[in-house]
C-alpha cells in the first residue's frame, strides 16, 4: 500500500496499475535527500547525458573521424548519433502519449497525476526518462564499437540513470524503460547499419 503520507493529493487516474504504489514509494523514498549538495551535484553533471549534448558528442565524433580519414571513428559517430536519435525519438513519442508527474511534483506539491496523453510541460513528463534512454543508447553504440572503453562509458551511463531517480526526476520505472528504450535503439541501429567496428584505422605516424 501506498504510504497515507506520500498519497497524491489528486489524481488523473485513480486506478493505480500493479506495482505503481510501490514504484511511487521507492521513487519518492529515494529522493529524500534531493536537495543535498551533493545530489545536486550529482544531478548536474547528470546532464552530460541530456540529448543536446551527447547528439553535439557523436556529431563531433564522426565529423573527427571523417576529418582524419578514421573510417572506424567516423563509423562509431554515426552509430552513436543514430542510436541517439532513434532513442530520442521514441521517448519523446512515449511522453507525448503518457503524462506523468515527476517525483518532486508530488513531493513539493503532493501532486500525482498518470493517464493519457496531458500537458506538453516538464513537470508532467516524467515517464519515460530522456537522459536515460539516450545515455543509455550512446554508451551501448560505444562500448559496441570499442569493447575497451565499453565499461568505463556504460559505467557513466548508469550513474546518468540513477542520478535522475535521486534527485527527483523520474521514478525507477521511467528509467529503467528508458534504458530499455536505449538498449533498442542501438540494437535497432546496429542491426540496420551493422558494426562499427569495420574499417581501417588512419596509418600511425612515423617517427
Amino acid at each position: 500500500m501506498l504510504d497515507r503520507k506520500r498519497t497524491p493529493a489528486r489524481t488523473r487516474d485513480t486506478r493505480l496499475l500493479p506495482g505503481e504504489a510501490a514504484d511511487i514509494a521507492l521513487g519518492v523514498g529515494l529522493a529524500t535527500a534531493k536537495d543535498h549538495r551533493a545530489v545536486r551535484t550529482l544531478g548536474s553533471l547528470s546532464e552530460v547525458g541530456a540529448w543536446e549534448v551527447l547528439f553535439a558528442v557523436s556529431a563531433a565524433t564522426w565529423a573527427v573521424g571523417a576529418a582524419r580519414g578514421d573510417a572506424r571513428l567516423a563509423a562509431t559517430g554515426r552509430h552513436m548519433l543514430g542510436a541517439g536519435l532513434l532513442a530520442s525519438l521514441t521517448k519523446t513519442t512515449l511522453k507525448r502519449l503518457v503524462h506523468r508527474t515527476r517525483p518532486n511534483v508530488l513531493m513539493e506539491e503532493k501532486t500525482y497525476a498518470r493517464g493519457w496523453l496531458g500537458p506538453n510541460d516538464g513537470p508532467w513528463q516524467s515517464f519515460p526518462s530522456g537522459h536515460a534512454a539516450v545515455s543509455v543508447a550512446v554508451a551501448r553504440a560505444v562500448a559496441r564499437a570499442c569493447p575497451e572503453a565499453g565499461g568505463a562509458v556504460q559505467a557513466g551511463a548508469g550513474l546518468i540513470v540513477v542520478a535522475q531517480v535521486l534527485r527527483g526526476a523520474h521514478y525507477p520505472a521511467d528509467v529503467a524503460v528508458g534504458a530499455l528504450i536505449g538498449l533498442a535503439a542501438e540494437a535497432a541501429v546496429n542491426r540496420v547499419a551493422g558494426p562499427a567496428t569495420d574499417g581501417p584505422r588512419p596509418p600511425a605516424p612515423s617517427r
